[in-house]
C-alpha cells in the first residue's frame, strides 16, 4: 500500500462552494481515498494523497482550475 503524503496547492479560479466541490471531485478521481480541504479565501487546497503533485495539478488544470504545488 502506498504511503499518503500532504500536498499544499495553489488553485486558481475557485470562487464558490461549487468550485470547492468540483476541486474535491477532480482530486478524488485521481485518488479516491484522498482527503481534500479547500481554502477559497486564499485559493489553496491541502490534500492528503498517494498521488504525485504533478498528477493532481494536471487533473485540476484539465478540469479548469490551474494549479501548482507550493513548498511547505
Amino acid at each position: 500500500m502506498d504511503e499518503r503524503h500532504e500536498l499544499l496547492m495553489n488553485v486558481e479560479g475557485m470562487s464558490c462552494e461549487g468550485c470547492t466541490k468540483a476541486v474535491r471531485r477532480i482530486v478524488e478521481r485521481v485518488d479516491p481515498r484522498a482527503e481534500v480541504a479547500v481554502d477559497l479565501e486564499h485559493g489553496r487546497a491541502r490534500i492528503l494523497t498517494t498521488a504525485q503533485a504533478l498528477e493532481i495539478a494536471a487533473a485540476l488544470d484539465e478540469g479548469g482550475y490551474p494549479a501548482h504545488a507550493m513548498t511547505m
